[in-house]
């Protein structure tokens, strides 16, 4: 499946490939396109919408698309994905940065990612590391069941 998404990705729009090739559709192939064509180019390529104005899916109800993609696919059950989560919504909600301790680190990792690479595509090669290691501390955080 495409996914197709605003181009020059910080945050959400790492995140969520992360997430979508982790979790949801390991074949995802991820479009970064400009802003004024994310609905255009989904509809002519079969594609899904996501972390764009009028995207399929995208922020909801003062959720990140993140947020909104675990809901949509039932990943909730996760703790490591739950306070994953969080950490992309402090990143990416302006407003909410102070919400999780690590939303500033991470959104400085996005914002200067930005800054170091001009390819979106090897912005996200690069990002995902990132991700699989905030994953993995996230997992060593979580409590253990029982």
């Amino acid at each position: 499946m495409k996914w197709v998404t605003r181009e020059r990705p910080k945050t959400d729009r790492i995140a969520c490939p992360w997430l979508i090739k982790r979790f949801i559709d390991p074949d995802a192939e991820i479009l970064y396109v400009p802003r004024d064509d994310v609905l255009d180019v989904a509809k002519r390529e079969g594609a899904r919408s996501f972390d764009a104005p009028d995207a399929e899916l995208t922020h909801r109800d003062g959720r990140c698309t993140f947020e909104v993609l675990i809901e949509e696919f039932s990943l909730g059950e996760d703790p490591a994905l739950a306070r994953l989560a969080r950490i992309v919504h402090a990143a990416d909600i302006a407003a909410d940065l102070g919400t999780d301790p690590a939303g500033p680190g991470l959104l400085a990792i996005g914002l200067g990612g930005l800054d170091v690479e001009a390819d979106d595509h090897r912005l996200l090669d690069r990002a995902t590391f990132v991700y699989d290691a905030l994953y993995a501390w996230c997992q060593s955080q979580a409590p253990v069941p029982g």
